[in-house]
């Protein structure tokens, strides 16, 4: 039994292809529905829309950075859900929402708008020093 062929060691192959041999058929959405997008970028659509929402009543917003974060900072004893920073010399202000503690406190997209929205203006009414219902009338009301 001898053999003039000296055994291969094991190499597995590459699999291009499934067990099955189809392999990937493709994505499951294109990239123009919804379902595709993060939940990250839907967030932030959320938070640009209610930014919309407010700079046709109050146009000096346009002025300020509104920006999305994951998770606060620095610990605190209670998790905020949005901060304001007023101006500086060499920086605008900036309107901060945190995306994971509002999705917590959210069950459906409907009421992560509505959480949104008010989280937004309550900065925007801290930052210009006002009363969240002078910002938006429907405040509370939705």
């Amino acid at each position: 039994m001898d053999s003039p062929v000296p055994p291969h060691p094991f190499e597995p192959r590459p699999r291009r292809r499934d067990r099955h041999g189809r392999g990937m058929r493709g994505p499951v959405a294109p990239p123009q529905v919804p379902l595709s997008a993060s939940r990250g970028e839907t967030f932030r659509d959320l938070v640009q829309d209610s930014v919309e929402r407010l700079e046709r009543r109050w146009p000096q917003l346009a002025e300020v950075d509104f920006v999305v974060l994951e998770v606060p900072g620095t610990p605190e004893e209670t998790v905020p859900l949005g901060s304001a920073v007023p101006a500086g010399k060499e920086r605008p202000a900036q309107i901060v929402v945190y995306r994971r503690p509002v999705e917590i406190r959210t069950k459906s997209r409907e009421e992560r708008a509505l959480l949104v929205h008010e989280v937004v203006v309550e900065q925007v009414a801290e930052l210009l020093g006002l009363a969240p219902e002078s910002v938006d009338p429907r405040y509370g009301q939705d």
